[in-house]
């Protein structure tokens, strides 16, 4: 019976042939431990020598890393394995015998396992934090999904820049300028007036000359655009979405949390509702904890962000930023003209912001106003005009960066393990 390393427990006492990888192994002369791996989960098969007969063992010493193998064997419990069992091997089969694989058990420097990114994500660190990602992936889909959102995807060649900033990947359109997108947020401002509420999931690109631990060049955006909406309701609904994230990964992760090393009582300190501190107040708490470089009308560095989130060590919302160091569509804050109805959601431990999010401007005259303002150009965001012109309503939205969720969820230190083959300032292999 064919099965694979996760379901091999269903199979306890049974034999079963599994296809895996060897990813490492050791041996004496009576027995031999085979670290396998199929994809699903990682195995030990141990193999001993007076049980298979001559040619199996002197296989099962000789085999080499990453080499593909058909294992046959019965599954049996083993209490001091992760998974709480392993395989009693009674025959191998060689698919692909492989030679020199170059990532050795060994340390290896970051560099050397960037270049080799292909075969790193084989290793079982890597492979937790991509499941770790595709639950965070498959929590957010049921979470839009019970809630009544409707998926759109929105372009990613697009003839303007949504956030109005000049870091953007310039291409031709045939005879056209044009740009990759950075988000989708303006076109699910249009899908929302048509479905009401609405997410997207898509790929986005900053060329943003950044070399810090969490920035990428191409990173995943899970963004949400809700009519009808006001800025304090979009709140809820964004601390519901990551606290049902968190949950998930606790509930469903609990192996791949423990491979990482995570400490997660710390995830499970996460629940809603969030802290809130406005910009002024953490202006004026930056100054106490001696920030004095800050000053009203700054944007808040990595050091700003970590100092504050610390103060809570939950994620914590800082609303009402500076009119001036925000995108133009932000609706004003009627409290004070001088700020806008936005907020950034900080994570705890110092992975900085994981979304950004506001109210937006519903009034036509006033979104004109600000076009000219940031000195775009008018006719590129006459769609984004005609939703003020027919029917206009007050919405809200928000953007989770997939990437920096993952890297605070899981615990790793940069987000360049959170994606599968993460494009940085100077890499584009592979």
């Amino acid at each position: 019976m064919k099965t694979t390393i996760k379901q091999a427990k269903q199979h306890l006492n049974q034999e079963v042939t599994i296809g895996a990888w060897l990813t490492n192994k050791r041996s004496s002369g009576k027995i031999a431990f085979l670290q396998l791996r199929d994809g699903t989960a990682f195995m030990q098969g141990v193999v001993v020598k007076s049980a298979v007969d001559e040619e199996t063992f002197q296989l099962a010493k000789d085999i080499t890393q990453e080499s593909s193998l058909y294992v046959t064997g019965t599954i049996s419990e083993d209490n001091r394995s992760d998974i709480g069992y392993e395989m009693q091997v009674t025959s191998i089969q060689v698919i692909h015998e492989a030679h020199d694989y170059p990532i050795t058990p060994k340390n290896h420097g970051t560099e050397f396992l960037m270049d080799h990114r292909h075969l790193w994500l084989r290793s079982k660190k890597q492979h937790a934090v991509m499941k770790i990602r595709n639950e965070i992936i498959r929590a957010t889909y049921e979470f839009f999904d019970t809630h009544g959102y409707t998926k759109i995807d929105p372009p990613i060649l697009t003839a303007s820049a949504p956030e109005g900033t000049s870091e953007l990947f310039h291409t031709k359109y045939f005879d056209q300028d044009a740009f990759l997108s950075q988000s989708g947020q303006l076109y699910l401002e249009a899908a929302a007036m048509a479905h009401r509420n609405v997410f997207s999931f898509g790929p986005t690109f900053r060329a943003e000359k950044s070399k810090t631990r969490r920035h990428l060049i191409e990173f995943w955006m899970i963004e949400a655009e809700m009519a009808f909406t006001t800025h304090a309701e979009s709140l809820e609904v964004q601390e519901q979405y990551v606290a049902h994230v968190v949950q998930s990964v606790l509930e469903n992760c609990t192996l791949e949390l423990k491979l990482l090393d995570r400490d997660t009582s710390k995830l499970e300190k996460v629940a809603t509702p969030f802290p809130r501190i406005t910009y002024d107040d953490a202006i004026d708490y930056l100054k106490e904890q001696g920030f004095d470089d800050i000053e009203w009308g700054d944007d808040f560095g990595a050091p700003h962000e970590t100092a504050i989130a610390n103060h809570y060590d939950l994620p914590v919302f800082i609303i009402n930023y500076p009119t001036s160091i925000k995108p133009f569509y932000m609706q004003p804050n009627p409290d004070n003209n001088n700020t806008v109805l936005c907020a950034d959601l900080i994570a705890p431990e110092g992975y900085g912001e994981i979304i950004g999010g506001s109210e937006r401007i519903n009034n036509l005259e006033l979104l004109e106003e600000r076009i000219k303002q940031y000195h775009l150009d008018e006719e590129s965001y006459s769609y984004y005009l005609d939703l003020r012109r027919y029917g206009s309503v007050p919405h809200s939205g928000f953007g989770l960066g997939l990437e920096r969720a993952v890297a605070w969820i899981s615990g790793v230190e940069h987000v360049r393990e959170t994606s599968p083959f993460p494009r940085l300032l100077n890499r584009l292999y592979p």
